[in-house]
């Protein structure tokens, strides 16, 4: 089974979530989630509209995804990618050789961004209305 994993915060579902998910899971059997946890994104002085528990109970309901795991700090994926036995590690093209340091433990993909949506795009018009 060839196991794959990515992380993220995933807060205002969009296509552009649902077309990484979709992606991501096409490279492998099985698509486990670390979920960017309330206080995690806190340390990174950034705040998600949706509670964990809510952005977790939306991702668990997309056929694309097979598990979520809470995600509370930076240091964790090497041990994620041990205990889930992950072949592919899987993040957006934005953060492209920001984790090529874990290519010793499987294989690391960029995958590009949807065109034309971003999170911070829908925050922010949200915000002006």
């Amino acid at each position: 089974m060839k196991t794959v994993i990515t992380y993220g915060t995933f807060d205002i579902l969009h296509y552009g979530h649902i077309n990484l998910l979709r992606r991501a899971r096409a490279l492998g059997d099985r698509l486990l989630v670390g979920l960017s946890t309330d206080e995690f994104n806190a340390g990174k002085h950034k705040s998600a509209v949706l509670s964990y528990q809510n952005r977790k109970a939306v991702l668990e309901a997309i056929r694309y995804v097979d598990g979520v795991f809470p995600e509370v700090s930076w240091d964790q994926k090497r041990a994620d990618i041990l205990r889930y036995q992950a072949s592919l590690f899987v993040m957006g093209g934005d953060w492209a050789g920001r984790f090529d340091s874990l290519s010793d433990l499987c294989e690391v993909v960029y995958l590009p961004r949807t065109a034309d949506i971003s999170t911070t795009e829908i925050k922010q018009s949200i915000r002006v209305e």
